[in-house]
């Protein structure tokens, strides 16, 4: 070992040259010094040598990164606490040490998006942001991201998974909940087209605003029209459409991040769902997370909240303290938690909402179909004459091949027909507490009361016969599938598009909450959920329910700058 002291002009080249050792030698010897060619006057610089090295340097450089020749330093295993959840939680006693400048009561569709939006808003802000979930982890990702799924397997899961909704028969006996971390949007089928604008139009917010939220959510959701781009199987059956005088007929948009990789991006989350939201705001931010957080009582005097008595599954009740309160527990939960803390609305409950929903399954023929055919993806939105939409899929169940199954090559193969009917907001549909029956928590189950009106019907009648005529101009016949009748009409609350249990609108007497989202009359509490919803339209509402939580973000932002 020798040791240089460099002068004026020397570099770690320089010495390696006069010295006549490899330049390699010369800085694996000194890593120290960044680059070969940066002048070092007067560092002292560690050169090989062929003599036996002396021990004491040896320990020495070995703490200062430098060995001797023919030996390397051995890597120090760092000691790391083990990790046993695939994102940061914080248990339930801490959070409770803590103020939160806002925390958001669920982790579906709306408490994730308002999440995302706080994190993007105040990315550079001091405040405090929690978020609690009454459910536990389950699947990391939207179930249609998992190699090993299939449509049947996805709906067997998900009836594993969640459980009938209680109180929901004999009215609305399809109805199930999902507690879990990401909620429903786990298992969402990712279409997501807009609202049209006369629904909009019955908004208290203006249309215009609207469609630009609409933007950001189909932004940050990577909702494309281009997943069956170039499929034979939709191409040549929209050309059959439109020559039939469905004009408006298009692709169907999806949420899934179709884009290649490039630049070393990760794009394992193809189909979004709430899980994503939660990933972009954990890289912006730090946040607060707990799960098995239920939920109980918000702590308010009348006018303003000040906190949420939270319970976990053994029954202990903690007090987590916050300034701004967004309710986002489910189109059922939310007005049950408001119900049970005492909030006084005579809107809250009432307006309950969903979509009629009709299915039919046909063959079709594939010899005009090129192999491979691709999946088919196509929307025939509703019109004012015709307050329905179709949306068509296939050749299985869902509008992807999954991977596990095989597919032989035949002369015919199937379409999924999907028609949801607008169902006009009524007083009378509403959800109330039962006095009689309680959960596991100690708190009243809820009671659902639901009926179609003549004109609810009257809908159904049109797009079962819309649906019909779709059939015959693009040369479906309609089929018996599984004992299941070529068409029909799906159980009242099958179809999870509830909505309308904590509707936003400028009148408290048939609103709960203001154009914003937040509770009338009750400062620092808002809704951002399905139960927003005025209306239901008739389209997936997801990207609807997003968009408005986005709103309601912002304006909570807007509200507690600094």
């Amino acid at each position: 070992m020798k040791i240089w002291v460099s002068n004026e002009q020397d570099t770690l080249r320089s010495i390696a040259k006069k010295n006549n050792v490899s330049i390699e030698d010369v800085m694996m010897f000194n890593p120290h010094i960044v680059h070969p060619d940066h002048v070092i006057a007067g560092q002292t610089v560690y050169l090989p040598s062929l003599s036996e090295p002396d021990h004491r340097i040896e320990f020495n450089l070995q703490q200062s990164g430098a060995f001797p020749s023919g030996s390397l330093p051995t890597c120090p295993v760092l000691p790391t606490e083990p990790l046993n959840n695939w994102i940061p939680l914080t248990p339930l006693d801490q959070m409770a040490q803590e103020e939160y400048d806002v925390l958001i009561i669920g982790t579906g569709a709306g408490g994730g998006s308002v999440l995302w939006r706080l994190c993007e808003q105040w990315k550079n802000e001091r405040k405090k942001i929690g978020i609690i979930e009454r459910g536990d982890q389950i699947i990391p990702t939207q179930a249609r991201n998992l190699s090993t799924m299939n449509q049947e397997r996805l709906t067997a899961y998900f009836s594993h998974v969640s459980r009938p909704l209680p109180g929901a028969i004999p009215e609305f006996p399809g109805a199930r909940q999902l507690f879990a971390l990401g909620g429903r949007t786990l298992f969402w089928y990712t279409f997501s087209p807009r609202m049209h604008e006369w629904d909009l139009a019955r908004w208290p917010i203006p249309v215009e605003e609207m469609e630009s939220y609409y933007g950001i959510a189909e932004e940050v959701m990577h909702v494309t029209s281009s997943f069956a781009e170039g499929a034979s199987f939709t191409e040549i059956l929209l050309e059959r459409l439109w020559l039939s005088g469905y004009s408006k007929a298009a692709p169907l948009p999806l949420a899934a991040d179709i884009v290649p990789q490039a630049f070393g991006q990760i794009h394992t989350d193809m189909f979004t769902s709430s899980i994503s939201l939660l990933a972009k705001a954990l890289n912006t931010r730090p946040f607060d997370l707990a799960i098995n957080a239920r939920a109980v009582e918000i702590i308010h005097d009348n006018r303003s909240v000040s906190g949420v008595n939270v319970m976990s599954p053994d029954g202990t009740v903690h007090t987590l303290r916050a300034k701004t309160i967004v309710c986002s527990a489910s189109t059922f939960e939310t007005p049950r938690l408001l119900l049970y803390s005492g909030i006084q609305n005579p809107a809250l409950g009432h307006y309950f909402s969903n979509q009629t929903f009709v299915q039919a399954t046909g063959n079709i023929n594939t010899a005009d179909f090129p192999i491979p055919w691709g999946p088919l993806n196509i929307m025939i939105p509703q019109k004012p004459e015709t307050p329905y939409s179709v949306l068509m899929t296939g050749p299985e169940a869902f509008y992807w091949y999954p991977v596990a199954v095989e597919r032989p090559l035949t002369g015919t193969t199937t379409v999924n027909f999907y028609g949801y009917g607008k169902v006009e907001p009524q007083y009378e549909n509403y959800v109330a507490l039962d006095p009689y029956k309680k959960d596991e928590y100690g708190i009243p189950e809820i009671q659902v009361h639901f009926s179609l009106s003549d004109a609810d019907w009257d809908v159904v009648r049109q797009m079962t016969e819309g649906i019909k005529s779709i059939a015959a101009n693009a040369g479906i016949r309609l089929v018996s599938q599984e004992g299941r009748p070529p068409i029909c009409l799906t159980p009242l609350g099958d179809l999870h598009h509830d909505a309308g249990t904590c509707r936003i609108g400028d009148d408290p007497s048939t609103s709960v909450a203001d154009q914003y989202g937040q509770v009338h009359g009750l400062s620092g509490l808002f809704v951002a959920d399905n139960s927003a919803l005025p209306n239901t339209g008739a389209e997936n509402q997801t990207l609807t329910t997003i968009a408005l939580a986005i709103r309601t973000a912002d304006y909570i932002a807007r509200i507690n700058r600094t």
